[in-house]
């Protein structure tokens, strides 16, 4: 089954952008669904973006026109493009993938943003 590990998270000042980086070992990579999730203090969990096993993509509208995610089959990685960081932005970023009832979920990896 894949494992993720997440990578790419950091402290940035407000407008600013960082690129968060999710490797995946494990085989069949290429057919699981995958997405970014955070979690902010005393916040539920929320959807970041998703993209398919066929490459669509899928964002919360906090995020539209910011955020970038994309995938790379070959090196089974998932990377999720922030640009105009936002002080509510920050959070703990995890990487999931998802196929039928089966889904891992990353360590996470902290973002900061400050005003």
């Amino acid at each position: 089954q894949v494992q993720l590990v997440e990578s790419g998270g950091g402290l940035v000042q407000a407008g600013g952008s960082l690129r968060l980086s999710c490797a995946a070992s494990g085989t069949f990579f290429s057919i699981y669904d995958m997405g970014w999730y955070r979690q902010a203090p005393g916040k539920q969990r929320e959807l970041v973006a998703a993209i398919t096993s066929a490459g669509g993509t899928n964002y919360a509208d906090f995020v539209k026109g910011r955020f970038t995610i994309s995938r790379d089959n070959a090196k089974k990685m998932v990377y999720l493009q922030m640009n105009s960081l936002k002080p509510e932005d920050t959070a703990v970023y995890y990487c999931t993938a998802e196929v039928g009832s089966v889904r891992r979920t990353g360590p996470g990896t902290q973002v900061t943003v400050s005003s």
